[in-house]
């Protein structure tokens, strides 16, 4: 099952920030945190790939 997600751009003086919003079920299922950096690399114009910075355990739900 794929997530749609509208890109947004802000527009701003000093140029402009363009955002990806994830939804909250596949930030959950990559066990995403808050403030966490990532790094994307284009693989083609239709096709990103998203890497972390840092190694995840698994996290057990309650």
């Amino acid at each position: 099952m794929g997530y749609p997600t509208k890109i947004q751009l802000i527009s701003r003086q000093k140029g402009n920030q363009w955002y990806v919003n994830f939804p909250n079920a596949l930030a959950e299922a990559m066990n995403f945190v808050k403030g966490e950096t990532v790094e994307w690399t284009v693989i083609s114009r239709a096709c990103l790939e998203m890497k972390r910075q840092r190694q995840v355990s698994a996290r057990k739900k309650k």
